[in-house]
């Protein structure tokens, strides 16, 4: 310890046991709460810390800090009158803000009575530090977690994918949305949030594609690692996913939950089918408007022996909650239908609300038409398990439902066809293979052990075009390897003996290095035979087994079979990563509009990102420090 600091220890040595001195800087650094402040000598201004910030470390009337003392119990903790530890302090501090994070609660919780109340009741020792130190914790807690997914994503070898979408908030304050997502060594899918973006200027192309660009470079991903960016059907969403696949290979894909959502609005656009689905909606908004119908619903439904669920309201923007809706209103029907003839319920004028029976037939059937979409849009939106590969095969099980099912009213024979015709346009690109274009999805099919039996989708000759490039694909990734590891050939001279006896073997060395040698170019061209035959039996092999069953999980499958299909199994990390929805960065949303609720739309942009960023990624972190 330096002079200066034994000089003093003895007047306040207790001090000095949080505290660490920095002779040549004139300061002290807080070992609690590691901040810094200034030293002349006197240890008040430390005295004074510790009392403001760090209540019961110093006791003021016996002159000794409380770390020492024997360690309370459990009642004594919560309700005994003696003050907190420094531990104790520090540990209830951190699980109110991991609380504030993890449930989204306001940053202003702190300051309110009854929270304040209640951690006085569990430690009446303990002082509750202001929202504004809260704050600082919580812009603190982001720089570690930011460090930590920049680490995580880093260390990992395979390429990953990004989601993103816009969004405005109550406050009609715009933000991007991104997430990436990868399979890790041990074969399972990853995701990380990695910004709830505030944008401040016009949502151009030629912007969004920037943004993108400049959250990429933050966390310092190297262009080329990533393969892809999911994204819904927005014409600027678009058109800058476009600009980023020609200046940097990332292959555009389209949300196949909006594309979803497309097919259905339209095909929805029958008169008839319209003036049902609303009739069922207006139906729904009287029951949650009325407190009496709720009520008399719950009694109809016990008499009835139905289940006693609520009436679901639709949203505009999801397809399948209109789905949700006219299932439970059938489910319903009867108890429904019982309500509204209760006089005491509905008005002699109002009777208009039931449905009529040809409405109710047009719905059941609706419902059956609407059930294998919803299923397909489950499916789709999960993050946990690969879902692009599966896109062929299920549009063409959607094809085929919509195709083979034979409907009586002249409405629903109308959605039929343009279900159809949707389903085969919009989706044209992805269940085609042509050898200019990505063909992402198509890689991905053949990637995916359930599905890489490509006959049920493709021609034989483009079966074997996928496969061609495939091995070309393959041998590129195998020669950009190469180079990583052994880096270009160069000479390097590292002498400069003058004498002749020195030189000779140098001017050979270089000579020979220069001219090479039949021998090593023979090597060189074994070297390459080997890794193109490696790469020729590894497809045919691969593609010459059966086919994986369809309930079975890919990538349990690649993590049995890494080490018989090596460069395959590279390249199959990174094309069945990728997500078929954009749906993870629509779940940032979901986050960030309870935190950006009406109760603090005053919240900065930025800390909507930093609490955003710490809830979404809590989960992800701390599963991965479990498997460790």
């Amino acid at each position: 310890m330096a002079e200066a600091e034994k000089s003093v220890r003895p007047k306040s040595s207790n001090v000095w046991e949080h505290f660490t001195l920095n002779k040549q800087k004139k300061c002290v650094n807080c070992k609690i709460c590691k901040s810094d402040m200034a030293w002349h000598g006197s240890t008040t201004a430390m005295i004074q810390h510790l009392k403001r910030k760090h209540v019961g470390v110093f006791d003021e009337e016996e002159g000794s800090s409380t770390a020492g003392k024997k360690q309370q119990t459990m009642r004594g903790f919560l309700m005994g009158n003696a003050s907190c530890t420094p531990q104790q302090a520090a540990i209830l501090t951190d699980s109110i803000l991991n609380m504030l994070v993890t449930d989204m609660r306001p940053l202003s919780m702190v300051e309110d009575d009854g929270f304040t109340k209640m951690i006085h009741t569990l430690n009446p020792g303990y002082t509750l530090p202001s929202r504004t130190h809260f704050t600082k914790l919580m812009e603190r807690k982001y720089e570690e977690t930011f460090k930590e997914v920049k680490t995580a994503i880093n260390t990992n070898n395979s390429k990953l994918a990004l989601t993103t979408d816009v969004w405005t908030s109550v406050a009609t304050e715009a933000y991007l949305g991104i997430t990436c997502h990868y399979i890790t060594d041990d074969w399972d899918m990853q995701s990380f949030c990695l910004t709830t973006m505030p944008l401040h200027d016009r949502h151009t192309a030629s912007n969004i594609a920037e943004w993108l660009e400049q959250v990429v470079a933050r966390f310092e991903i190297p262009p080329s690692k990533i393969i892809a960016i999911v994204h819904d059907n927005g014409a600027n969403i678009v058109a800058a996913a476009n600009i980023l696949e020609e200046k940097h290979g990332w292959s555009s894909v389209r949300c196949t939950g909006h594309t979803l959502q497309l097919v259905i609005n339209t095909a929805l656009k029958h008169p008839s089918i319209e003036k049902a689905v609303g009739a069922a909606r207006c139906l729904v908004e009287h029951f949650k408007k009325s407190e009496l119908a709720s009520s008399k619903l719950r009694e109809k439904q016990q008499q009835m022996a139905t289940p006693e669920h609520s009436l679901v309201q639709d949203i505009s923007t999801r397809w399948n909650s209109t789905f949700y809706m006219i299932s439970r209103l059938l489910e319903q029907r009867w108890p429904v239908t019982a309500t509204l003839s209760d006089s005491s319920v509905t008005q002699r004028g109002k009777r208009y609300l039931d449905l009529k029976p040809d409405q109710w037939s047009l719905l059941e059937e609706l419902s059956t038409v609407l059930k294998p979409f919803e299923c397909v849009t489950v499916f789709m939106s999960g993050q946990k398990y690969a879902t692009i590969s599966a896109i062929p095969p299920l549009v063409k099980g959607l094809l085929k439902s919509t195709q083979s099912a034979v409907y009586e009213s002249a409405p629903l024979r109308a959605f039929q066809l343009t279900a159809v015709q949707q389903l085969q346009e919009r989706w044209k690109r992805e269940t085609a293979f042509s050898d200019g274009a990505p063909n992402t999805v198509i890689f991905a099919m053949a990637l995916d052990p359930r599905f890489k039996k490509l006959s049920k989708f493709l021609s034989p000759d483009e079966i074997l075009l996928v496969q061609t490039k495939l091995q070309t694909m393959l041998l590129e990734e195998s020669r950009k390897m190469d180079l990583q590891q052994h880096g270009s050939d160069s000479v390097v001279i590292t002498s400069t003996n003058t004498t002749a006896n020195a030189s000779t073997p140098l001017v050979a060395t270089l000579l020979d290095s220069l001219l090479g040698s039949d021998g090593e170019e023979e090597d060189r061209a074994g070297e390459a035979e080997d890794v193109h035959s490696q790469v020729r039996n590894e497809v045919l092999t691969y593609f010459g087994e059966k086919s994986l069953d369809k309930e079975e999980n890919p990538l349990l499958w690649w993590k049995a079979n890494n080490e018989r299909y090596p460069m395959l199994a590279r390249l199959a990390k990174s094309y069945l990563c990728i997500p078929a929805t954009s749906t993870p960065s629509e779940r940032l949303f979901s986050a960030a509009g309870n935190i950006a609720s009406k109760k603090r739309a005053s919240l900065s942009q930025e800390h909507v990102d930093m609490l955003t960023f710490l809830h979404c990624n809590a989960k992800c972190l701390n599963k991965g420090s479990e498997r460790e």
